[in-house]
């Protein structure tokens, strides 16, 4: 495959400048052999393998910050991967991965500063993002400096498609919304309102409920909630008595059980269907009584699913004193794109592109192929409920939909 259509008009341009330097902890991958995640892994051409130089890869993603607990997520998913997609060997055509973790706790200017930084010492693939607005701000720089950028956990559709040098390891918002519309059935003529935080994270959410549902006929509002409030009482009063047949909730961030139990009292639940996405294990039981009224949508959960690659993440995580959860999953997948980009492309980033573009393979969740017009990440969606579970509460998988059901448009 040749090198990939220009999709610059679909992109913005950021010209970063001033040599920042973040502090970063450089990882040596390694681990106890696993099993490949493809065959793929030491298929450099034959300069790259002959340098013997290791292929640096740059983790730029929340180590702090409001979304921290995702992104140690990412990152421990991310080591099981790369363990698994180079049989434990942590090298790609003998040469070794060394992984650079960069802090950018949630900020976009520590991003892009961080990512800057990185690409001024010669590395050609960075890889992270748990914040939306964060992917956003480092996705032009890929373009720009023709590197290779795997978005992360950042669900914010605009990534899809927005040049040529970046992908994504997770799911978009929009495969969110056409997994929640599952729960209502034909939704013209029913009343839809998106709860959710004044963000990017938010903002896209409700952007993708009206496109999905308000183009099948739903009356979409939204009630987008500022990120810095404190009392959530009123707007949980506002969702209550609007009564939506679907009250769509999206929010991320550490005061979510502050934000449940404030619709509990209002009444939230009693006059509509709540949807959500599946969170971490730990905020599981802010549900509390209300767990069980509550639908969710899920892009990942353990128990998910039970195939080789899950086993390993599993396995993987285990040795390292963690466990599956929500992100896991999607620092796996980057590992997995990350080595097969590497054995194909090698030190050719126009050639790791290309051999991502229409790359079809399995991952934790299942079958996976990345779209090569918009580099969409298709990929099953799940349904799940909380069921009691000693003194807290489980994931138990109700349904998986398929990729091509919950695919996007391809982005313009």
């Amino acid at each position: 495959m040749g090198a990939p259509m220009s999709r610059a008009g679909r992109a913005s341009t950021l010209v970063a400048r001033g040599g920042a330097v973040a502090l970063a902890l450089t990882l040596v991958a390694c681990g106890s052999p696993g099993q490949p995640g493809s065959s793929d892994a030491g298929r450099a051409g034959d300069d790259a393998g002959a340098s013997g130089k290791p292929f640096k890869v740059g983790l730029v993603y929340s180590q702090t910050g409001p979304l921290g607990t995702y992104g140690e997520q990412y990152r421990a998913g991310f080591q099981a991967g790369l363990d698994y997609a180079t049989d434990g060997t942590g090298e790609v055509d003998g040469r070794a991965v060394e992984v650079t973790a960069v802090d950018d706790a949630g900020d976009p200017a520590k991003a892009v500063a961080g990512a800057t930084d990185l690409i001024g010492r010669g590395y050609q693939v960075i890889a992270g993002s748990t914040s939306s607005g964060v992917a956003l701000q480092v996705a032009p720089l890929a373009e720009e400096n023709k590197v290779l950028f795997v978005s992360g956990p950042a669900a914010v559709d605009a990534i899809t498609g927005v040049n040529d040098y970046t992908f994504r390891s997770g799911r978009q918002t929009y495969q969110d919304i056409l997994t929640a519309a599952s729960f209502i059935g034909d939704a013209r003529g029913k009343s839809v309102t998106v709860f959710a935080q004044d963000s990017a994270f938010g903002q896209a959410n409700a952007d993708a409920v009206d496109a999905v549902l308000g183009a099948k006929g739903a009356a979409v509002r939204s009630l987008l909630v500022p990120s810095g409030a404190t009392d959530l009482t009123p707007f949980a009063r506002e969702a209550a008595d609007a009564a939506p047949d679907l009250l769509f909730v999206a929010w991320a961030g550490t005061n979510a059980t502050q934000m449940w139990q404030s619709l509990e009292q209002q009444g939230a639940f009693d006059d509509s269907t709540v949807v959500t996405g599946l969170d971490i294990k730990p905020t599981h039981a802010v549900f509390g009584a209300t767990a069980e009224k509550i639908r969710f949508l899920s892009h990942f959960f353990d128990g998910a699913n039970d195939n080789q690659a899950y086993q390993a993440l599993a396995k993987g995580l285990a040795a390292a004193g963690s466990e599956v959860d929500l992100f896991t999953n999607d620092g796996f997948v980057a590992a997995q794109m990350i080595v097969h980009a590497l054995g194909e492309g090698g030190d050719d980033t126009d050639a790791m592109v290309a051999a991502l573009e229409g790359w079809e393979f399995e991952g934790p969740k299942g079958q996976m192929s990345i779209r090569a017009e918009d580099h969409a990440l298709l990929q099953p969606m799940f349904t799940a409920r909380l069921v009691a579970h000693g003194k807290g509460f489980a994931a138990q998988l109700v349904d998986t939909l398929r990729p091509d059901a919950v695919a996007p448009p391809t982005a313009q």
